[in-house]
């Protein structure tokens, strides 16, 4: 039964950042769709909530402030400043998001307070291109053992955590994300358009995603100045982030400074997204980007570095354009392939519609959650202790 007051069981989340982004936008999701079921609470290492402005105001949800000074290794007062959080909110489940909060995970590992539950999501720059960190893989080892379940939404990141964490299949269930595919299918919003001052005559490439350096955004920008010369376009970038200055330095360099709009971070997309005549994406490193799938759901085709479960993702008509990661010249060549063909874009994005209603409508995934936090609620800490053992 539920060990907090009341009847209704609470859910603590700690996130590395509760700004917009992939992870973010899931638990919204989740906890919107629920609001009468579970009672919240969000703490943020980096003490950025931008995120709770989209919860609806009938999900019972709080933010604590998190004084945890960053440390270069493991941190023993962090550990013991964890714990006393816990035992203070005395949460009937802990749930983390990401390297960034594992050591949560070791806090409660021994002599649990309550079952715990671990979004693994991708990795930042440190660990893409296929590394993984020794001192990491053991910390994860160590720290996701016991009373924690993991979560992976991608077959890429079960792989790891099977073969590389050695975590046990029984503790690791992959979860594909889902979204309200009806919500990016509707017509954009005229008043973004306005803001735009996107012309008839251009052709829109399109992308979303906060602007990190594994994002790899200026791939993006080296291709539509390849393809300047031959074809009015206009590229637009929706998401803010570190590397902003950078990437305008990267399209100046590339004399496209007047093709480029940075069009900063959009709390709808839906508005947007229906503007663009493709999707494109040029990560170093993903797992299961929300934005293609929106992009899907919008009708859109898509030209993507083979990342993650990006290729597996999208319908089979528009795999041959997700090309290799490191190969510009051939990620170039798909996008004109896109550009010069109308009918082929139609037929791609019309497929890309059908698949993202029939395998990644939002339906399922909150279902497939309910029943997930629902099982480690009902096991509470006795079990976890147990599994511990």
């Amino acid at each position: 039964m539920p060990s907090d007051r009341g009847s209704i069981p609470h859910l603590v989340h700690v996130f590395p950042s509760f700004s917009v982004g992939g992870q973010q936008i899931r638990f919204v999701t989740l906890a919107n769709a629920r609001a009468d079921a579970y009672r919240h609470t969000v703490l943020a290492m980096d003490r950025n909530l931008a995120c709770r402005d989209l919860l609806d105001p009938a999900v019972d949800c709080r933010s604590v402030p998190l004084n945890a000074p960053k440390t270069r290794g493991l941190s023993l007062d962090n550990l013991l400043r964890f714990r006393r959080m816990l035992a203070r909110l005395h949460p009937d489940l802990l749930v983390t998001y990401n390297w960034g909060t594992v050591e949560w995970g070791l806090a409660n590992r021994w002599r649990p307070l309550c079952p715990h539950l671990h979004f693994e999501d991708g990795f930042g720059p440190d660990e893409a291109n296929g590394r993984q960190l020794r001192r990491r893989v053991l910390f994860r080892r160590l720290a996701l053992t016991g009373p924690t379940r993991v979560v992976v939404p991608s077959q890429t990141l079960r792989r790891i955590a099977l073969d590389v964490w050695r975590l046990a299949p029984s503790r690791v269930s992959y979860i594909p994300n889902g979204i309200d595919c009806d919500r990016f299918a509707r017509l954009p919003d005229s008043a973004a358009a306005a803001r735009l001052d996107l012309q008839a005559d251009e052709f829109v490439i399109g992308t979303i995603g906060a602007l990190r350096p594994e994002k790899n955004f200026g791939r993006l920008i080296r291709a539509v100045a390849a393809l300047s010369s031959r074809h009015r376009i206009r590229l637009v970038m929706v998401g803010g982030g570190p590397e902003r200055q950078a990437l305008e330095a990267v399209a100046r360099d590339c004399a496209i400074a007047d093709r480029v709009l940075f069009a900063g971070p959009i709390d709808r997309p839906e508005g947007v997204i229906g503007l663009f005549d493709l999707f494109a994406l040029s990560s170093d490193t993903e797992q299961m980007p929300y934005t293609v799938l929106e992009a899907m759901a919008a009708g859109l085709p898509i030209v993507a570095t083979d990342v993650g479960d990006i290729k597996s993702m999208v319908a089979a008509e528009n795999q041959p354009l997700i090309v290799r990661r490191d190969d510009e010249e051939q990620y170039v060549q798909a996008l004109e392939d896109l550009l010069l063909n109308p009918d082929l874009r139609r037929q791609i994005g019309t497929a890309n519609r059908q698949r993202a209603r029939s395998t990644f409508d939002q339906k399922a995934m909150i279902a497939t959650y309910d029943e997930l936090f629902s099982g480690m609620i009902g096991a509470g800490p006795s079990a976890a202790l147990r599994s511990a053992a």
